[in-house]
């Protein structure tokens, strides 16, 4: 699993994966302070991983992943540019699962 959002939801993805799962954290836009139970780790023989660079390959791998049609990105909303102020809301407000998209 990985979890660009961090903050209070980390402990129930931590909950979610099953023995020998793997969490990697790369970003923390909920809040980077969180209060982890060990418990889990050790009795799940739970893998946590930090990441911030990827090897160069990753990305084309990725897109070769969505181009073929095996994954496809979540996508929360998508608003005009003219509507900047009501996306960043959105940002800010955390109701959504997915990315935001401003278009020009």
């Amino acid at each position: 699993m990985a979890d660009i959002v961090g903050g209070p939801y980390r402990s129930t993805l931590v909950d979610i994966l099953e023995r020998g799962g793997r969490y990697t954290c790369s970003g923390a836009i909920a809040g980077p302070m969180v209060t982890p139970d060990l418990r889990p780790l050790y009795l799940r023989d739970l893998t946590l991983t930090g990441s911030t660079v990827i090897p160069l390959d990753v990305f084309d791998r990725l897109m070769g992943y969505i181009e073929g049609g095996e994954i496809r990105p979540v996508l929360a909303a998508t608003y005009p540019l003219c509507d900047l102020r009501e996306a960043q809301q959105a940002f800010i407000d955390k109701q959504y699962t997915g990315n935001i998209v401003v278009q020009p």
